[in-house]
Formats: C-alpha cells, sequence, structure tokens
C-alpha cells in the first residue's frame, strides 16, 4: 500500500542563487500546488556568500532546501502523504526557471505490511527541460 510519494529534485542553475525569502516564496507556492497544509517554515543563511537551507512542515509531510550557490546547485525535497500531489508542487518548483538543468526522482513510500500497488514502480525517474515548463512572470 502506497503511502506517500517521496520527490528529490536536482537543480542545476539559477535555483541556487534564490535567497531566503525567495525560496519561502517558492516552497510555499509550490506547497499551494500540491494541495499542502503548511505548518511551520524555518530557513538559515550560511554567511554571506553561502547557500541557504530551508524546510516548510506540512500537515502531509515536508518540502526541503539546500542551496550551493558557488555551485549553481539547488536540491529540494517533497515528501507529501494522503491526497497532496507532489509531483504538482516538483512542477512549480521545475518552471521556475526553464533554462535550469532539473531532475526528479520519484519514490512510493509504502507499507512494508502491504505490497505496493501492482504495476507500479517503487523508483521513477523524470527529466524536465525547458519546452515542457513555462516560465512565470
Amino acid at each position: 500500500m502506497i503511502l506517500g510519494q517521496h520527490l528529490l529534485i536536482e537543480c542545476h542553475g539559477q535555483h541556487a542563487s534564490l535567497d531566503s525569502k525567495a525560496l519561502s516564496t517558492l516552497l510555499h507556492e509550490a506547497a499551494l500546488a500540491g494541495g499542502a497544509t503548511v505548518l511551520f517554515q524555518h530557513f538559515h543563511k550560511f554567511g554571506d556568500e553561502g547557500g541557504v537551507t530551508g524546510v516548510l512542515i506540512l500537515a502531509e509531510s515536508h518540502i526541503t532546501v539546500h542551496t550551493w550557490p558557488e555551485y549553481a546547485y539547488a536540491a529540494f525535497d517533497i515528501f507529501m502523504c494522503g491526497e497532496a500531489r507532489p509531483k504538482d508542487a516538483a512542477a512549480v518548483i521545475a518552471a521556475r526557471f526553464p533554462t535550469a538543468q532539473v531532475e526528479i526522482k520519484t519514490v512510493d513510500r509504502a507499507s512494508p505490511a502491504h505490497p505496493t500497488t501492482p504495476g507500479l514502480a517503487p523508483y521513477q525517474q523524470h527529466r524536465f527541460s525547458a519546452t515542457t515548463h513555462s516560465s512565470e512572470t
């Protein structure tokens, strides 16, 4: 029985240059798109030139981000249970910068006491390109 989905989002490009406020806004937009309820947030910046680590605690689980601007790399993590739509949340993050290189890995989280739904792969990988997303203005 699948209890939730865990998405790992690898972003190479502009996502890594976002500051705490912009990342908070992006994660809140993603949570809203996924039908999730934000309970708490915390963001931490590492020094003047360093990256940001942030988390939204959701009623449905969490969304996190870790950025390394010096490597133009940002790692996002979305875990949602219930009726939430983590792939919709991930699409918001991926679409923010259409020229960024974005890779999304999906893992179904399932109860070990109940087998996964027949026909569903436990791990799926998606690649998004600039042509599959529209830019927000």
